[in-house]
């Protein structure tokens, strides 16, 4: 029997006093106890879908066509007051945002207890349920987390504690909105793990939107691959990935490097019996500790960072990955100058940078540049492409408005956006444009290394495999070298030459990509390879 049944679904925005259409003609079920992943990039249709299932569209928002059974109750054209009765007790949601899905000015349990509270519930029953759901979701330590605030805890258990809230209406379906894109391997597996432990053991459904075809196949009894908003392909992970129907389908299969290689993470490049090039930057026995007040013992220091060795070789990709927190990011603020080390020696093109004035350090940016994780949040929202790309040109002086002019025009050609793109605002852009207009800028001074934070983990994989082609040709053309960070040990294989496996603040394993994949020393390195998703489906 079905639980959710979706027949001839049509879903529209309302913009400029037009309907644009998100969804068309959509057929969808899931069944009781099943897993079902939507899968597709930015703008198929799948959160529309997965919204419009419980009444969350936005205002302009519109089902325009089809009908929507939940468990009997039909909400295509359903009231506030229908919808309410179903959210939280049938259908649970899980956003994929957990910053913006929790309240940041109330305590962990009390946000458990109101969903709690639905059911009839309330006072310490309220919230001993509260610390029962957080015990479910898998968050060690629960009755200290029901007294903290979102804020205070990492990535990974804000989700879980999303988690506990969609249980606590104890639902019969629970709706995963990218619940794991911006997780590092590790933390995924312990989500989606518990996901699927709950659909075994309580007998939930789930609906899984996600733009990983990977992810898709290691969790889903079925997927459903959307384009354009209409259903493209639909089979189990089997049938998917041996036998796709659609070009489209085997796009996303290429795309997901873990898929195209039979689940098995495999090196680009392969530079073992290589010479090394001279290094552009060299750490060596970097540490960096930051205080911390403690209101038992006073300030004390945290070491972020402790006898950190990294050479990135010219020419080359040098990547540092781990999980959140292991110092990858505090490393790269260190060897660009924007965060002083403790101890230890960083050299950039033969110049030694730790301790260096702002007057002296200054020049030396020239030669690295960074590109971040977001591009939205580093673009300034008022610029204008061309301003944002010639805006390092004008702070270092360098050329007249012509000369700028001209460098923006071969900018945005060396990263593929046609020149019409200078006058549109970052609002205009997609993700992967966004991207490439940071790296344009990034470019803009001629700079030898760049360094790379996360720079394809919030995009989707058709964007993020563009992006990494492009890495891929600038280093070709320009001969530039990249210190490349990442929590995704499949990106790295694709880009990377060298590797460093950090963990707790250490290097814990290091060497050329092709060996440490083939045969990781570290333990901590074997369980981010064991980690990566994509391996339960192995018949490519």
């Amino acid at each position: 029997m079905s639980l959710v049944e979706i027949t001839g679904l049509d879903v529209g925005y309302v913009r400029h006093r037009h309907i644009q259409p998100a969804v068309t003609g959509l057929d969808l079920t899931v069944g009781e106890a099943e897993v079902v992943a939507i899968v597709g990039e930015s703008g198929s249709g799948k959160t529309s879908t997965a919204n419009a299932l419980i009444g969350l569209l936005p205002a302009n928002g519109r089902i325009t066509g089809g009908s929507i059974l939940v468990d009997g109750v039909q909400t295509a054209q359903a009231g506030e007051r229908v919808l309410r009765r179903l959210r939280g007790s049938t259908v649970g949601l899980i956003p994929q945002d957990p910053m913006v899905g929790l309240n940041p000015t109330k305590r962990i349990g009390d946000q458990i207890a109101e969903a709690v509270t639905l059911r009839g519930i309330s006072g310490p029953a309220a919230r001993a349920e509260a610390l029962e759901f957080l015990t479910q979701a898998g968050v060690p330590d629960p009755e200290l987390r029901v007294r903290q605030y979102p804020h205070e805890l990492s990535g990974g258990l804000r989700q879980r504690v999303l988690i506990a809230i969609a249980l606590a209406g104890r639902p019969k379906l629970i709706i995963a909105d990218e619940p794991t894109s911006a997780l590092d391997v590790t933390v995924q597996k312990r989500i989606l793990d518990h996901l699927g432990g709950l659909v075994r053991e309580q007998g939930i459904s789930l609906l899984i939107i996600t733009h990983d075809l990977a992810v898709a196949a290691d969790r889903a009894d079925r997927v459903v691959v959307m384009r354009h908003g209409r259903k493209v392909d639909e089979g189990d992970p089997v049938t998917i990935l041996d036998a796709p129907r659609e070009g489209y389908t085997r796009q996303l299969i290429t795309a997901a490097p873990r898929l195209a290689h039979g689940g098995q993470l495999v090196a680009h490049f392969d530079v073992r019996h290589e010479p090394t090039p001279e290094p552009i930057l060299t750490l060596t026995g970097v540490g960096k500790t930051f205080p911390v007040a403690d209101p038992r013992r006073g300030k004390r220091g945290f070491n972020a960072l402790e006898d950190v060795s990294v050479t990135v070789p010219r020419g080359r990709t040098h990547a540092l990955v781990g999980e959140s927190g292991c110092g990858k990011t505090t490393t790269l603020r260190i060897a660009l100058g924007l965060e002083s080390a403790t101890s230890g020696s960083i050299v950039l093109d033969g110049t030694e940078i730790s301790g260096l004035s702002w007057n002296r350090m200054r020049p030396l940016r020239r030669k690295a540049q960074l590109v971040h994780q977001d591009p939205f949040a580093t673009l300034d929202p008022k610029f204008t492409v061309r301003q944002s790309v010639t805006e390092p040109l004008v702070s270092f002086r360098i050329g007249d408005r012509r000369s700028r002019e001209a460098r923006a025009r071969e900018l945005l050609d060396q990263v593929a956006l046609p020149a019409s793109y200078l006058d549109r605002l970052p609002a205009e852009l997609s993700g992967g444009q966004r991207q490439r207009v940071a790296i344009a800028r990034a470019l803009a001074l001629e700079p030898e290394l760049l360094m790379l934070d996360e720079p394809v983990s919030a995009l989707d994989v058709l964007v993020q495999e563009q992006i990494l082609r492009l890495l891929a040709d600038l280093q070709d053309q320009l001969g530039l070298s990249y210190l490349f960070v990442s929590h995704d040990l499949a990106v790295v294989a694709q880009i990377s030459h060298t590797v460093s496996v950090m963990s707790a603040g250490k290097v814990v394993e290091e060497g050329p990509a092709a060996e440490v994949f083939a045969n990781p020393r570290s333990a901590y390195t074997r369980e981010l390879i064991d980690a990566i998703p994509g391996r339960r489906v192995v018949t490519r």
